[in-house]
């Protein structure tokens, strides 16, 4: 079994987050080395990644996506 770690992602529920301070977003943004949040369609390219037959060999993994937030 394989799992997925993401980051700050561009969802609803980010959104509903900061709206009261836009500022939040921009703060949590140079929190992250790639400089941007993520989109949805990047958890799923993850995901879909580790349910094709490329990735048949890696097991019990923890796939961060999340914009190097955890090397800086």
């Amino acid at each position: 079994m394989n799992a997925i770690a993401p980051g700050v992602i561009n969802t609803p529920m980010h959104l509903q987050g900061v709206a009261d301070d836009p500022s939040v977003t921009e703060y949590l943004k140079a929190m992250i080395p790639m400089g941007r949040v993520g989109q949805p369609e990047e958890i799923a390219d993850a995901l879909l990644f580790l349910a094709s037959d490329r990735s048949s060999y890696i097991t019990g993994q923890v796939l961060p996506v999340e914009g190097g937030q955890t090397v800086a």
